[in-house]
């Protein structure tokens, strides 16, 4: 078992930083599409015409350029981008007990999945 410790430690740290994973690429894509469904759900006033329409707006554009950090696999990027997983993560869960509604905890896991992802040491051991 001590043998097998260094070759652990060696693998990991050849690999390239900046390089993209496949995994990094489907949430991003996932959530950019979220985004912007949520982008124009909020200009057509399904969020109410209030306080509510900026919030949104304001956290779909910050989720926007967090996804674009992510892509050049920047640090900040993955950290909005993981905070905005864990958010959508627990919000969908919220709705998920008031409403009992099955999109809503499908949702929930979906963002917990991407968070649990996000946070793995593969992905952050590639960030710039």
């Amino acid at each position: 078992m001590a043998d097998e410790l260094p070759a652990v430690v060696e693998e990991r740290a050849v690999q390239p930083k900046g390089v993209l994973l496949p995994g990094v690429a489907g949430i991003s894509m996932f959530l950019l599409v979220l985004a912007l469904l949520n982008t124009f759900a909020a200009l057509k006033g399904i969020y109410g015409v209030g306080g509510a329409r900026y919030g949104v707006l304001g956290v779909c554009t910050l989720l926007v350029v967090g996804i674009f950090g992510l892509l050049r696999m920047r640090r900040w990027g993955w950290a909005v981008v993981t905070a905005g997983a864990l958010l959508l993560a627990v919000g969908y869960m919220f709705l998920f007990t008031r409403t009992h509604t099955g999109p809503f905890a499908v949702q929930s896991l979906f963002g917990m999945v991407f968070f649990l992802y996000l946070v793995r040491p593969e992905v952050r051991d590639r960030l710039r």
